[in-house]
């Protein structure tokens, strides 16, 4: 597994990361513990030194289990977790005065088995708290090691900047991919100018860009993409040429879709690390296998052409959920 840095912060990274979510919150019934566990472990064994959790996910259950699979390894991965919900619910609002961020990055250490933060985001900017206020609470909890490098995610560029002033933000969390590609046109060149990093999270577009989803694919009832708009029926009948266009370059580069969909996004930029989240170890090796996949100008040029033209049918969030990102 080849490495990055994220922007110029001195973090390194596996090229590809593991976003951890999905095996106790969001995509239906959580996973056995043990299941969990062993997945992480697989990761680690894979090369994977980047693993992404939050409060949030449960709440808590995620990083209890992302705390177990590493502790014996620890010292040889870099741990992101997040602040800034209300007791770590997503539904009861946010929170992130200071003494919330401190609080949430003590628990945090006792579930997570260790004694520093590697990446600590927060997960949604609060409007109630300046961003001033976030990014010098961080900066004490760095000072303290604590904490080693401070995060936002879905921030829009004058958070990103008003906090970089007070603390170095290291990377920034947001969606991006071959179906949401709205931070290239303000987001990535703000990250460029300022020497941070991009972490995507649903690369693949939370499954679609795999194949595995289509019309007549029925989500668990607690899947939370029952409620996304770019989930409805109608949206999966006309996005489903997305994946036509993109199985068709899979196949003349002895690829997978997913595959092509991540090794898309590791050509963008040096300073992107994306974090496929999974459940399933086969697609685990699968995923994994983009960071040997090498997309020449030629087939960038060839995806731009195909895709380029495909307007991405309905929203990316349901509507009590839009408003609290790029802000």
């Amino acid at each position: 597994m080849h490495k990055r840095q994220l922007g110029t912060s001195g973090l390194e990274v596996s090229a590809l990361g593991l976003g951890c979510m999905s095996l106790s919150f969001g995509y239906g019934p959580a996973v056995e513990d043990a299941d969990g566990v062993r997945l992480i472990r697989a990761a680690v064994e894979q090369g994977v030194t980047f693993f992404d959790t939050a409060e949030a996910y449960g709440p808590f259950a995620n990083e209890q289990l992302v705390g177990e699979a590493l502790a014996p390894v620890r010292d040889q991965v870099i741990i992101a977790t997040k602040f800034g919900f209300k007791g770590g619910e997503v539904m009861a609002g946010l929170d992130s005065r200071p003494q919330n961020v401190r609080a949430v990055a003590e628990a945090a250490l006792k579930r997570l088995k260790t004694d520093r933060i590697d990446l600590f985001y927060q997960h949604r900017v609060d409007p109630a708290v300046p961003m001033e206020d976030v990014a010098g609470a961080v900066k004490d909890l760095i000072a303290e090691g604590k904490v080693q490098h401070f995060g936002l995610s879905e921030a829009g560029v004058d958070s990103i900047r008003r906090a970089h002033a007070v603390q170095p933000v290291a990377a920034l969390q947001s969606e991006y991919s071959l179906w949401w590609r709205e931070p290239e046109r303000e987001i990535l060149p703000a990250l460029e100018a300022l020497g941070i990093g991009l972490v995507p999270f649903s690369p693949l577009g939370k499954g679609f860009l795999t194949g595995a989803i289509d019309a007549n694919t029925r989500f668990d009832p607690t899947d939370f993409r029952n409620t996304v708009p770019r989930f409805s029926v109608e949206a999966r009948v006309a996005n489903q040429a997305l994946v036509e266009r993109l199985d068709e370059i899979a196949r003349e580069k002895g690829a997978t879709k997913a595959q092509i969909a991540l090794a898309w996004l590791l050509a963008q930029k040096p300073w992107i690390v994306p974090i496929p989240g999974t459940t399933k170890l086969y697609r685990l090796e699968e995923n994994l296998g983009a960071d040997a996949l090498e997309l020449t100008p030629g087939d960038l040029r060839r995806i731009q052409d195909a895709l380029g033209d495909i307007e991405v049918q309905g929203d990316r969030y349901p509507a009590h959920l839009q408003d609290r990102v790029g802000r």
